[in-house]
């Protein structure tokens, strides 16, 4: 495949993992400021952009392995969880892994950017907001709907980044985009 100007790089999977140094080379890039954005969820997450990688509701996970770095160093990081509910976006987390500036957090059902706190830009489907979110946030007057991705981001997502992803992912790529 032609170099589509990007680069999908899952960590968590050798094959999809670029780097021939492992998180090293990873990380010395971060530090270089040669990552531009860096996705990282969390199995909570709080009003102060804090989130917890490590338990949560009595249940261990496997840890942060180097988020707090990355959320420190690349300042472009957007908070993401698909769950949005009290029980994943809380007052305060169990165990802060990291804590950093974000660009953004992510839900399965809105959009908020940060500006030393939360604030609400949009919503996905109406509901609401406030009662499904354990923190507190700013918020315009009246919430738009989150616009659906142009044509051009459909064609990259169902293109390129779809062939990228299905080499490691291929239940998902078939299920979402369905290549086989």
């Amino acid at each position: 495949m032609s170099d589509p100007g990007f680069r999908v790089s899952l960590q968590q999977r050798r094959a999809a993992n670029p780097f021939t140094e492992g998180s090293r080379e990873l990380f010395d890039l971060a530090g270089q400021g040669r990552i531009d954005t860096f996705f990282l969820g969390g199995a909570q997450i709080d009003g102060t952009a804090a989130i917890n990688l490590v338990r949560a509701d009595g249940k261990r996970f496997p840890g942060s392995f180097g988020s707090a770095y990355m959320y420190a160093v690349i300042r472009n990081t957007i908070l993401f969880r698909e769950e949005h509910s009290r029980r994943s976006l809380v007052p305060k987390v169990e165990f802060a892994s990291a804590r950093g500036q974000p660009k953004a957090l992510l839900t399965g059902k809105a959009l908020f950017s940060w500006q030393g706190r939360f604030r609400l830009e949009s919503v996905h489907e109406r509901f609401d907001v406030r009662a499904e979110t354990g923190f507190d946030f700013d918020a315009p007057s009246e919430v738009p709907l989150t616009p659906p991705p142009s044509n051009e981001e459909l064609d990259r997502l169902r293109g390129p980044v779809a062939k990228l992803v299905a080499a490691d992912y291929p239940d998902f790529a078939k299920r979402v985009w369905g290549i086989n």
